[in-house]
């Protein structure tokens, strides 16, 4: 096996999620009425795939209520990650934080500080995002921003804490 090659193995450690589901909803009026092509899902996707999951098609949905449905809807599958992208600022329709909390058990605050922190560092406006992040049962649930720069941030942040997260979520207490 080739990944165990010095210099290429520990990048992707956190490839040991492999075989876990993973769902991504994008919250966009515009993407979803067609208007213009979804940017971030596609990002989304690689990445995931990229650390050994298993994501279901990207769901593109408008702003509000259905995003709330999607979530629902990808829940039931019970993947091990469901990564939102947009409908985390200040619009009145931007409403995927209130779709997400009344769905989480328990909230994980420091991801979202280190979201907003790394968001911040590049474009102050990264502050205004309400975005949660936290467990719903055994599934970790993010609220990403909509653009491909800011989704692109935000999984840095994740990059080195998901698979220990899903691990945890799962109850392997790995060190």
């Amino acid at each position: 096996m080739s990944s165990f090659e010095p210099g290429n193995s520990e990048p992707h450690r956190h490839g040991e999620a492999t075989g876990r589901k993973a769902g991504v909803v994008i919250a966009s009026n515009r993407a979803a009425a067609g208007i213009y092509q979804d940017e971030t899902g596609p990002v989304i996707i690689d990445w995931l795939a990229e650390h050994g999951f298993e994501p279901f098609p990207a769901m593109v949905v408008p702003d509000g209520e259905p995003v709330g449905a999607a979530l629902r809807a990808l829940l039931t599958q019970q993947p091990a990650v469901i990564i939102t992208s947009g409908g985390t600022g200040l619009s009145p329709d931007d409403l995927t934080p209130e779709m997400t909390l009344p769905l989480l058990d328990r909230e994980i605050p420091g991801i979202m500080e280190g979201l907003r922190r790394a968001g911040t560092a590049k474009t102050p406006t990264a502050m205004l995002s309400r975005g949660h992040a936290g467990a719903a049962g055994k599934t970790f649930i993010v609220n990403l921003p909509g653009s491909p720069k800011g989704v692109m941030d935000g999984l840095t942040v994740l990059d080195p804490v998901i698979g220990h997260l899903c691990d945890q979520l799962e109850g392997h207490h790995g060190h």
